[in-house]
């Protein structure tokens, strides 16, 4: 398998931390979806990544049915989200939080790199702050309410979504975070970064356009 993308992606990197932890063997294309974009399109027309290419040739795309696929390629005791039942619908909802304060810091992160401050919308940055803030409050909730070092009880597709998310947002909108006000939050990003998974695919977050 594949692997394209730049592991500062918060969305690349939670698919190689699945891939670390299953132990499936890939080899990793760290393309720029600025500089690489022509080579990504080969692969995905939307020039985004993450890209899984199967050893069929197939090309999968979105971090969330990539993660889906590679759960399939797994026994069924060792999938880091069960099937159904309300342990697959809560780790989904958590996933589906982290993921979109992900998004939006990608969001607003670009808003500061393309736009100058002449240009750049005041009422874009500060929806996409507010909507983060409400997110990180909700999610701080959640992860001081549920307690243990794994949200779901043992490590799960949850832990990773909310790890990268924090990793990345602390690197792009450090402004955002704060640990004493957010400990459980910080406390969960402290553990996923000491796993050989996620330290096996980190890379500071960069930039260029």
């Amino acid at each position: 398998m594949i692997l394209i993308g730049q592991y500062d992606s918060p969305f690349v990197r939670r698919v190689a931390v699945a891939l670390q932890h299953y132990g499936l063997t890939y080899e990793h294309r760290p393309w720029s979806v600025w500089a690489d974009a022509d080579s990504i399109a080969k692969y995905n027309p939307l020039r985004r990544v993450p890209v899984l290419v199967l050893d069929s040739g197939e090309a999968l795309v979105e971090s969330s049915a990539i993660l889906d696929a590679l759960d399939d390629m797994v026994e069924p005791s060792r999938a880091l989200l069960p099937r159904s039942g309300e342990a697959r619908r809560a780790g989904l909802r958590i996933s589906a939080l982290a993921t979109g304060l992900a998004d939006k810091a990608v969001s607003l992160l670009y808003e500061h790199v393309l736009r100058t401050d002449e240009r750049r919308s005041q009422v874009w940055v500060e929806r996409c702050v507010q909507q983060m803030s409400d997110t990180l409050d909700l999610l701080e909730k959640e992860r001081a309410g549920r307690g243990g070092d794994h949200l779901l009880g043992s490590f799960s597709h949850a832990d990773i979504a909310l790890g990268c998310a924090l990793r990345f947002v602390g690197e792009a909108h450090p402004s955002l975070t704060d640990a004493a006000r957010r400990p459980a939050l910080a406390a969960h990003a402290a553990r996923c970064e000491a796993m050989p998974a996620f330290a096996a695919v980190v890379q500071p977050l960069h930039v260029a356009v």
